[in-house]
């Protein structure tokens, strides 16, 4: 089970145009415009796994207009990925100063607050992601806080609850899927662990875990044949797993 980080809500239109160096003295629409471009050549940069390239292209836009939301949102995901955790946690807070309320913004920031251990901050920050009337996607907002919270014994009930919601927005919802799997193998609800997996499998690839989960759930319910395929799988499929 993994948190999953928003899509940036912004359209590549411009994904294969290059812009140039802006002369001195031009407008500032003028100058809005090309940070804007830069932004949108940053973003798909970074979607191609071009990180240095997207932040060259980022910076620029910021430089060129530094009240973009949407460039200090791109850049602060890129420093995430590589590790810079000071320079992501300044431009998503500079990036939700300027738009409180961008739900994509603050599910990814919930998702940084969650990997540097800050459980509480992060499941605020999916709550409001997931209650933003704005949000297409609330569903993946719902998951992440339940993921989120899955090692928090005391919020296992709340982190339950967000997961549900989840489904109830989506019922093919993969991370909420395995992951209500993985709650209900804990609590021994080795039917109800079946049951998600089988739903899991409909639509989503197997992942090392599920399919010990699945192997570990047969045993307890007494069918060797099906636990035996799953070892299969998994051996096949993740001979490196730990699992």
């Amino acid at each position: 089970m993994r948190i999953v980080v928003a899509a940036l809500a912004v359209a590549l239109a411009a994904a294969c145009t290059t812009t140039e160096e802006q002369p001195v003295g031009a407008s500032k629409p003028d100058l809005e415009e090309a940070a804007r471009l830069n932004a949108q050549l940053g973003i798909d940069y970074m979607r191609r796994g071009q990180f240095e390239l997207a932040l060259e292209k980022l910076r620029k836009a910021i430089d060129q207009d530094d009240d973009l939301a949407m460039a200090h949102s791109a850049i602060a995901l890129v420093y995430q990925r590589k590790g810079e955790s000071k320079l992501a946690d300044k431009h998503y807070r500079e990036a939700l100063s300027l738009n409180s309320n961008d739900a994509g913004t603050l599910t990814n920031f919930g998702v940084f607050l969650c990997g540097q251990g800050e459980i509480d901050d992060a499941e605020e920050t999916f709550l409001r992601a997931a209650r933003h009337k704005d949000n297409q996607i609330p569903a993946d907002a719902w998951a992440n806080a339940g993921v989120c919270l899955r090692n928090t014994p005391k919020a296992r009930e709340r982190a339950e609850g967000y997961l549900r919601e989840a489904l109830r927005l989506n019922p093919k919802h993969a991370n909420a899927l395995a992951t209500m799997a993985q709650y209900s193998f804990d609590k021994k609800d080795y039917l109800r662990t079946r049951a998600f997996l089988q739903r899991y499998e409909i639509s989503s690839r197997p992942t090392a875990q599920t399919l010990w989960i699945g192997a570990q759930t047969e045993r307890a319910l007494g069918d060797m044949q099906m636990a035996r395929s799953y070892e299969r799988r998994l051996r096949s499929e993740f001979p490196e797993s730990p699992e």
